[in-house]
């Protein structure tokens, strides 16, 4: 299966199990994979045949940086459900990575991954 890919998209925002997090904020990471066929694209090279990246970098941000969650399954979830419901893609995994955990220890980052498709809505 074909895929576009966004990795490393950056954004502050205000997810947290502890009220610190949810007062204070901290820096999250994600990346999205988006299953569909782009064949339709590539012989065409019409944007209009497959998923336009911008518009994809702009929902992750406005969920990201909307509401608040207590948890990163949740904002992956919430991630994962607005992309199968406003693109055109079978599937999508989404990474959230929390570099900034209030965990003791030393770390690159902490994360969740989901996979859903269109018919685990």
């Amino acid at each position: 299966m074909d895929k576009i890919i966004l990795e490393g998209m950056e954004f502050f925002g205000y997810h947290g199990a502890q009220l610190e997090e949810r007062t204070l904020g901290q820096r999250f990471i994600l990346d999205v994979e988006l299953f569909l066929d782009l064949r339709p694209a590539g012989s065409s090279d019409d944007l209009d045949r497959t998923i336009n990246y911008a518009l994809v970098f702009d929902r992750v941000q406005s969920i990201v940086c909307g509401r608040s969650y207590q948890l990163i399954e949740a904002l992956a979830e919430a991630v994962a459900k607005e992309l199968l419901e406003q693109f055109p893609a079978d599937q999508v995994k989404v990474r959230v990575k929390k570099p900034q955990a209030p965990v003791p220890g030393r770390f690159t980052w902490l994360a969740v991954e989901i996979t859903r498709g269109k018919n685990s809505l």
